[in-house]
């Protein structure tokens, strides 16, 4: 019995060394080229960024919680939780414990603001000296992080074929579950960096939110798609967009002509 057991994981040790050695000559493969030491420490300063934004989110949602079990409620939002605090910590009807413990999340929430300000000015003075990076942030929505994160993370430009192709590997294209002539597309692939996805994402949505209080004139492209499909779906086709342009950018150098139909009104 063990003979046989150990004769069918040889079969399968060989089966996969075949599967690997074909998909390694592939002519359509990519391989991830390796990161230079000055590139894999910025791509750090990105993910400390990340932890420092999630932590600071998990104190403040923490903060208003506590805050709401007595009674003290403040406007959401992130630019609302210095009131929110500067509110509780001057309540003195609150019992002596529980405004100690405010306090202790209070020191907690400004030592993380300080290390993300720290953080954040880090990455702004990378932005600053990098040229893809600096060059991707003139289009409308992308801006500095979501620029730096592209020329950080993203492979060489040369590696795709087509902004097309480097959109797919964010992500951002449909799933095809196209049959028998008949054309079906579901949610998005969620291939490639999530953060990085989420990020060209968000920045669509605010683009999409000047564009509704009339601080931004969409393309006729824009305006034509907010007609027919709902939010969410259109800042994902901005992203893509986005992605297309970035791609081309990198490529080709210059930066980011604005339409006049785009400019700001």
């Amino acid at each position: 019995m063990a003979e046989v057991q150990s004769a069918r994981y040889a079969l399968t040790d060989l089966q996969d060394h075949h599967v690997l050695v074909w998909t390694a000559s592939h002519p359509r493969m990519r391989f991830v080229p390796v990161k230079s030491k000055e590139r894999q420490a910025a791509c750090m300063l990105m993910t400390v960024r990340e932890r420092l934004v999630s932590v600071k989110s998990q104190l403040s949602n923490a903060f208003r919680s506590y805050a709401a079990e007595f009674g003290i409620v403040g406007p959401a939002g992130r630019q609302n939780v210095a009131a929110l605090i500067k509110r509780v910590l001057e309540d003195e009807s609150l019992p002596e414990m529980a405004r100690d413990l405010f306090r202790l999340q209070a020191d907690e929430y400004a030592a993380v603001q300080a290390r993300l300000a720290k953080i954040e000015a880090k990455l702004m003075k990378w932005h600053r000296e990098d040229d893809v990076s600096r060059r991707i942030a003139t289009i409308p929505g992308v801006g500095p992080i979501g620029s730096s994160m592209l020329s950080m993370k993203a492979p060489p430009p040369e590696t795709f074929r087509s902004g097309r192709d480097f959109a797919a590997w964010l992500g951002l294209t449909p799933k095809d579950h196209s049959t028998g002539g008949r054309q079906r597309l579901g949610g998005i692939t969620k291939a490639g960096d999530s953060i990085l996805r989420s990020t060209l994402i968000v920045g669509a949505t605010a683009l999409l939110r000047h564009v509704r209080k009339g601080r931004h004139k969409p393309t006729p492209w824009l305006a034509s798609l907010l007609e027919r499909k709902p939010p969410k779906l259109v800042a994902v086709a901005l992203a893509n967009k986005f992605a297309r342009i970035a791609w081309r950018l990198m490529i080709s150098g210059g930066v980011y002509n604005q339409p006049v139909a785009a400019m700001p009104t």
